[in-house]
């Protein structure tokens, strides 16, 4: 389709909360991937203290817990998601690649033929 291509942003509100946007997934699989909270908002370039917040604001928009953190030991602590903060995640992801997956069909059928120096009908 020559140099066009859609795009689109994704966030689910719920009660007039925002409980998920691509941002808030990030930061949950990059906490399940590093096993903590402080590493991954350093990966995304965020204070430990904005990231508990916004973790924090999806539990209370959500109304159950997203996080469960082991405290101490030899190797220091340990944060992972909950399970079902891990079927939330799974659940955006797949709504993503859906909604993706038909938003290139649609963009396909509506613009085709329009892009940059296609011919003229």
């Amino acid at each position: 389709m020559g140099t066009y291509r859609p795009g689109m942003k994704l966030w689910i509100e719920g009660d007039g909360g925002l409980v998920m946007s691509d941002y808030r997934v990030r930061l949950l699989q990059l906490v399940e991937e590093r096993g903590s909270l402080a590493k991954a908002a350093t990966t995304m370039g965020l204070s430990y203290r904005r990231a508990w917040g916004k973790v924090k604001e999806l539990e209370a928009n959500l109304g159950f817990p997203l996080v469960t953190s082991e405290v101490g030991g030899a190797g220091g602590g340990h944060t992972s998601l909950t399970p079902r903060a891990r079927e939330l995640v799974g659940a955006y992801n797949r709504l993503q690649a859906r909604l993706e997956a038909a938003m290139e069909t649609a963009f396909r059928e509506e613009f085709d033929g329009l892009a940059p120096g296609a011919p003229e009908p």
